[in-house]
């Protein structure tokens, strides 16, 4: 079968953003009970971030190397993350409304910023009005074949009775479509449909794997491509994904294989598993430089390339604890992980604050408000890494699309490959305290720049470089 994903993607730096913890405008009019900005989150309370703050950070947004955006759920719902979806058609009042929305897309697209929305087709919420007939009109509604219900009563809210209709991992609050309906396709399908003609770039879609029915992807994709050919449709799979990945359904998933091994290696010394078995990241064993580069050789062939090129690379998401916290609060692991994020195979994802080091633990932990006025906190080092890194990235086509090939891998020295055609470049990483040469072995011959010192070298396929204590070198033509 012919696979053909979105050009711009294999470009893209990605940018995820938890509306609700972002930033603040005054222009949203904003509810009386928020919690402060800045608290400790919860599971239930607001802390008041909307649309229009993303319009006015789009400053450090782009100062980032960043070129597309993916928000966390934006339409109508009684949650502060937005999966309890109310209204399909509706963005959060509390966000801005469609009108906030349409600010965002324009003023990103302004800039060369795509915009790719959650979209949670799998289930939808006590609030939706078709479930809420339901309730109300128990099997007389005329939504009984929108969902798996019976038998009768429902219990919706009483944990003491039984629910009597399938709801997401047995939580009451998300009761399940029933996509065997064709109203309830239909209606999903439509959904995708116009939000793509409203302007957004693509849809990150949530527990796709749970939607069990290739023909219902197939025709979504088929829907979503009409509009904008060139849309990304990426699922959250968090294992295998070639059932999903054979270019009828989705363009790339979210790269969690990518995610544990990093935390492996970069966080060998340090890994806090207490973070990782409180979420889908699961327990992490450490691994060593040898077995980190056998696993990320096999992770940048584990689909066809052009798959690969567009696969969302993340190191934390609103679903794990930060990264930060994984490691212990090792900002130093954390910078190596970015720097190998950002010189991998595949479009590398922010989570909104990893550029300053935000820390944070499991759920509802990883989505702290972003600290706009305690710049004080904020991790400069990480912040100056990654703006370089991805203006590098921008800069070569070889970072950007180079295929993937480790020269070294042995003890504390990892050495890696990233060739498009006849454009190289190499990236030397150091995990250790102290100081490594590096065999320059295997290197095309030529004049080469660190993008992180500025030093210009030559490079004649022999020799050593010396790569600095829990750093990395970046080696671009010059």
């Amino acid at each position: 079968m012919d696979i053909r994903t979105p050009d711009w993607v294999k470009d893209a730096v990605f940018y995820q953003i938890f509306p609700d913890r972002f930033a603040q405008s005054v222009r949203v009019a904003k509810a009386n009970h928020l919690q402060a900005w800045g608290e400790l989150p919860t599971f239930h309370k607001y802390q008041g971030g909307d649309l229009l703050g993303v319009v006015e950070r789009l400053d450090h947004i782009v100062s980032l190397g960043v070129n597309a955006l993916y928000f966390c759920p934006v339409f109508q719902s009684a949650s502060n993350h937005r999966y309890h979806t109310h209204d399909y058609y509706q963005v959060d009042p509390m966000l801005g409304g469609n009108d906030a929305l349409r600010e965002v897309i324009d003023a990103a697209h302004a800039r060369g910023i795509r915009v790719v929305l959650d979209g949670v087709f799998n289930h939808a919420s006590r609030g939706f009005f078709q479930f809420n007939d339901l309730l109300e009109q128990g099997q007389d509604s005329a939504y009984l074949d929108w969902f798996h219900a019976g038998p009768f009563p429902l219990s919706a809210y009483d944990d003491a009775k039984p629910a009597n209709y399938a709801a997401w991992w047995g939580n009451r609050a998300l009761p399940k479509f029933n996509t065997d309906t064709q109203a309830v396709r239909e209606f999903l399908w439509q959904v995708a449909e116009y939000w793509m003609r409203m302007g957004i770039d693509g849809w990150r879609l949530d527990v796709p794997n749970e939607i069990d029915d290739d023909e219902f992807w197939r025709e979504f994709r088929r829907r979503v491509k009409a509009i904008n050919p060139e849309a990304y449709i990426v699922g959250e799979i968090w294992g295998d994904a070639h059932r999903w990945l054979e270019g009828d359904q989705f363009d790339a998933v979210m790269n969690y294989p990518f995610t544990r091994p990093c935390i492996a290696y970069f966080g060998a010394g340090s890994i806090d598993n207490r973070m990782n078995e409180a979420s889908g990241t699961g327990h992490v064993d450490p691994i060593d430089t040898a077995g980190f580069a056998q696993r990320m050789l096999q992770v940048s062939q584990m689909y066809a390339p052009e798959i690969v090129q567009a696969q969302m690379n993340l190191l934390d998401s609103h679903d794990t604890a930060r990264f930060v916290s994984v490691v212990g609060g090792d900002h130093g692991a954390h910078r190596l992980a970015l720097a190998f994020q950002l010189t991998y195979v595949g479009a590398p994802c922010l989570y909104y604050g990893d550029e300053i080091g935000l820390p944070g633990g499991p759920d509802p932990d990883c989505r702290r408000a972003f600290p706009w006025n305690d710049e004080a906190s904020w991790q400069q080092e990480t912040l100056t890494l990654i703006r370089t890194l991805t203006a590098a990235r921008h800069a070569s086509r070889a970072l950007q699309r180079g295929t993937f090939g480790v020269l070294h891998a042995d003890h504390d020295l990892l050495i890696y490959s990233r060739i498009a055609g006849s454009e190289a470049a190499y990236v030397l990483m150091n995990t250790a305290q102290d100081v490594q040469k590096a065999p320059l072995t295997g290197m095309k011959p030529g004049t080469f720049r660190d993008v992180l010192s500025g030093a210009v070298l030559k490079v004649t396929g022999a020799g050593t470089l010396d790569v600095p204590a829990r750093g990395a070198v970046v080696l671009v033509q010059a």
